[in-house]
């Protein structure tokens, strides 16, 4: 995509000099991440990187500095329930699936901030798109593979019909096969619904096969953005993150 292109779309996320850490140890230096209407965006970077800190700080998980905009509105210092409400709904990194319910109770759960009557027909939608997931509705969620419970997180957080999916690390612990599974239905939803998506990974290959546009991240700074043919083809990103 085009800087020029770029600039035509209509920001939905757009964060500004953000600064988070945890206590006295400051993880993030301010950063600038932005997520267009209907765009996947991933974010890469090693362990440590500042990845998982920087969906959290946009989540309202942590507390943060800097400006961050969703769809024209301030929401710096809003907390985690609130924005659910607003749109952005966040799959943490392992999964956070409630393992003592039922995928179907988990389904619920994620509805909780919804008033309308359509709940049971996305919880359907959902078991047609995740067919494993129909097939064991009433089972445990914490009896389930680790590839079945990253389904369950991703359909739980889309009950909440966000318009923002924030992704942690959907690979992890993931087999190769199972990895890409869920990220075909990924591509699935990001075809089939108008659901902007905030990615971010170490697996870099499946990632920007998956992206429009990538940032990468490095000891809290980002080192280099752009489309992501760009950043597949930059030789730095090649042999940090491709194995090239």
């Amino acid at each position: 995509m085009s800087d020029e292109v770029t600039a035509q779309r209509k920001p939905l996320l757009e964060v500004t000099g953000l600064k988070a850490g945890y206590g006295i140890v400051e993880v993030l230096f301010g950063i600038d991440i932005r997520v267009d209407t209907h765009e996947t965006v991933v974010v890469l970077g090693a362990n440590g990187a500042g990845k998982t800190t920087t969906l959290r700080a946009i989540s309202g998980m942590i507390p943060s500095s800097g400006s961050i905009v969703f769809d024209g509105v301030s929401i710096s210092g809003k907390r985690p329930d609130q924005l659910l409400r607003l749109g952005i709904a966040h799959v943490p990194q392992g999964r956070g699936t409630i393992g003592a319910l039922t995928v179907e109770e988990n389904l619920r759960v994620g509805a909780f901030s919804r008033k309308d009557n359509e709940v049971t027909s996305d919880i359907e939608r959902w078991y047609e798109q995740f067919p494993r997931l129909g097939e064991r509705r009433g089972q445990l969620a914490g009896s389930m593979s680790g590839g079945e419970q990253q389904m369950l997180a991703i359909a739980r957080a889309l009950m909440s019909r966000p318009t923002l999916l924030l992704l942690d690390e959907p690979s992890m612990g993931l087999a190769p096969l199972v990895t890409e599974e869920v990220f075909n239905q990924l591509r699935i939803i990001s075809s089939t619904t108008s659901t902007s998506v905030l990615l971010v990974e170490q697996n870099a290959n499946i990632a920007l096969e998956f992206a429009s546009r990538a940032y990468a991240l490095e000891a809290g700074e980002i080192l280099i953005s752009g489309p992501s043919e760009q950043l597949q083809g930059d030789p730095a990103i090649q042999k940090a993150y491709l194995g090239v």
